[in-house]
């Protein structure tokens, strides 16, 4: 089964994306993605 999450851009705290990961997993997702209001590619992580 997979849990929708939300990613934030670590720069300006925008929820840009939203994405899938399996419910067993603990960890907290960190993806490279590009941010519309700083224009440019930063990490983004998933929010509670």
């Amino acid at each position: 089964m997979r849990k929708k999450v939300v990613l934030a851009c670590t720069v300006c705290n925008g929820r840009n994306y939203t994405t899938e990961k399996k419910q067993l997993s603990s960890e907290r997702i960190e993806v490279k993605k590009y941010c519309k209001r700083c224009a440019q590619h930063t990490l983004h992580r998933e929010t509670k």
